[in-house]
């Protein structure tokens, strides 16, 4: 998964370069109100999914009233209620894209999806129809400072015991993967280590990726980041290979 890994960095680089925190901030204070709102609980000792949605905030170093507002904001009973939805199609070069988002308003963004796929040479497809080429997994980053001290031998075995399927070690950060099924595991190993993650989430995969000219990547680069603009998409997943070509355009 080190073409995924490379892409998630490169993109954690440019989303500081560019100043993106509000969208994440936003992104994530969706997160909170739905797992209010779902788990019936603004409790996160008894609310998984809130205290998942808390540690991630916490990840990107969301002040602390930020998150006791919007905990506060999703108890109310008149306050929004988001969903969940996701869109599936092909870009330019038929690459695969998993579009999710967070919204209030589905045909507001439908609609928003649909052109973004018909302007840029994409089409928007049937849900399920790229189930066979991404795999849902867990996917924990977590900054060297975190595990500073730790052999990292051994905390790679602790980590083994969690449930990791993959750690990648980067200069800055490890990333652990595992499956979607052991993502709870991993979660209660890293409190148990005392470990704290910047972002905690499950995310798509792609079995296999597909090597594109500078030219025709750029294309695909350009609809993910249009996208990614959208005030209710979350995250964009594809199955482009991450050259060292592309590397350097992003970067």
């Amino acid at each position: 998964m080190a073409g995924h890994s490379k892409w998630a960095n490169i993109k954690r680089r440019k989303g500081a370069q560019d100043a993106k925190r509000a969208k994440v901030f936003t992104r994530i204070l969706k997160e909170i109100s739905i797992a209010v709102k779902e788990g019936g609980n603004p409790d996160p000792d008894a609310n998984p999914r809130l205290r998942l949605a808390i540690a991630n905030a916490k990840g990107v170093n969301m002040p602390k009233d930020n998150i006791n507002r919007a905990i506060k904001r999703a108890s109310d009973k008149d306050s929004e209620n988001y969903q969940e939805v996701t869109y599936e199609g092909y870009g330019p070069s038929g690459i695969a894209l998993f579009v999710e988002a967070t919204t209030d308003n589905i045909n507001r963004t439908v609609s928003n999806v649909r052109a973004i796929f018909t302007k840029y040479g994409g089409s928007l497809g049937t849900n399920g129809s790229l189930e066979f080429i991404f795999d849902r997994k867990g996917v924990f980053t977590i900054p060297m400072e975190a595990i500073e001290g730790k052999d990292l031998d051994e905390l790679e075995m602790e980590l083994i015991d969690g449930g990791a399927e993959e750690v990648e070690r980067e200069e800055e950060f490890i990333t652990i993967y595992t499956s979607f099924e052991d993502f709870g595991n991993m979660q209660k190993k890293l409190e148990e280590l005392e470990i704290e993650a910047e972002s905690q989430e499950l995310q798509r995969i792609p079995n296999n990726t597909q090597a594109l000219s500078l030219e025709d990547g750029q294309k695909v680069l350009n609809i993910i980041e249009k996208f990614e603009e959208d005030d209710d998409v979350n995250a964009v997943f594809h199955n482009m290979e991450m050259t060292e070509e592309l590397a350097e355009a992003m970067s």
